[in-house]
């Protein structure tokens, strides 16, 4: 098993819950992405370059966009306290993750990145 792994297996409920919920959605929905270990959290990376992080701390689970102002989907339910280009997605509880919402987040983060590099 990977750092990565290790990190979301070993949080207390509900985190641990809704990391693996995570994963699973976000692994089926971009499945290109790699699954690393930075910074002391799960890091997904899309050849070779950082995609998305998700960040357990303080009583909810973080899933974080670079250049989120860049979506053009759901901006209106993203966090952006104290970042200036980061923005995420933020659970609390397995029930309040709208995976039609996180899809189509995945889905725009993607394309925005590919736009971007691959232009």
């Amino acid at each position: 098993m990977n750092p990565a792994e290790d990190y979301i297996l070993s949080r207390e409920e509900p985190f641990r819950g809704i990391l693996l919920h995570l994963q699973s959605v976000i692994e089926r929905t971009v499945p290109l992405v790699e699954l690393k270990f930075k910074y002391r959290i799960p890091f997904y990376y899309v050849e070779g370059r950082p995609f998305c992080y998700l960040n357990q701390s303080k009583g909810y689970v973080d899933v974080g966009f670079w250049n989120a102002a860049h979506l053009p989907r759901h901006l209106q339910l993203m966090v952006t306290t104290g970042r200036k280009a980061m923005r995420s997605l933020r659970y609390s509880h397995l029930e309040e993750i709208d995976d039609t919402v996180l899809r189509e987040v995945l889905e725009d983060a993607f394309s925005v990145r590919h736009e971007k590099f691959y232009k």
